[in-house]
């Protein structure tokens, strides 16, 4: 929705100088305007995909997202394009490669956890034969319309999220917590939170409606 001459936005939506009414989060940076209008909240049942927001979503910790979106070129390149099953064949060499390369962030923890994650996803998808399928089981109960942001300011952490965060502890997963998990789930679509007025919410709406659930299985 679009303002109109005297209209007065809802709280937590900015106008564009395009005249697109977008979350507040999306005015501060071209960066985040373009990941707001065509990533964010867009259903998504690529594993690699999932396994790379999972990757980066552990790196932002204690960062902002902001400084994770402008280094993922090169967190994309440093971690193969973060396809798990060559990032779990890591070894001691590749933690020294990356903890030397001043393009991501390069914090040992971090950068351990993502190999570490990278094996726990290959037994995944051996165990459920999809990441997408697992993670998707999780998807909470479609909601009536969009939030505001005082409703929105409530969600660090859901039940949903807390459930699949402590599914992927128990599977030996890290950097996982249900905040974490939390904004991963915002991101990759399994909840459509975009702001009331924000012109964005609709299309994510279509495109949850019109998303082929991807179904796990046991093997």
């Amino acid at each position: 929705m679009s303002e109109q001459p005297g209209d007065v936005a809802p709280e937590g939506i900015v106008g564009g100088d395009d005249g697109v009414a977008r979350c507040w989060w999306a005015g501060s940076a071209p960066e985040y305007r373009y990941y707001h209008d065509t990533e964010w909240g867009f259903p998504v049942a690529d594993d690699i995909r999932l396994f790379e927001k999972l990757s980066l979503e552990g790196f932002q910790a204690g960062l902002s997202w902001l400084t994770i979106l402008r280094k993922r070129p090169a967190f994309r390149e440093a971690f193969d394009g973060f396809d798990f099953e060559r990032v779990a064949r890591f070894g001691d060499r590749d933690v020294a490669r990356l903890l030397a390369n001043a393009s991501i962030v390069r914090h040992r923890g971090k950068i351990e956890a993502v190999i570490n994650n990278a094996r726990c996803a290959v037994e995944l998808v051996s165990d459920e034969g999809s990441l997408a399928g697992y993670v998707w089981r999780f998807e909470p109960a479609p909601r009536d319309g969009p939030l505001d942001r005082a409703a929105l300011a409530q969600l660090s952490a859901t039940a949903a999220s807390k459930a699949l965060a402590a599914d992927l502890k128990k599977r030996g997963w890290r950097f996982v917590g249900p905040t974490t998990v939390y904004a991963f789930m915002q991101a990759m679509g399994l909840v459509n939170d975009h702001l009331y007025g924000c012109d964005t919410w609709p299309a994510v709406e279509h495109a949850r409606d019109r998303f082929d659930r991807p179904a796990a299985r046991s093997v």
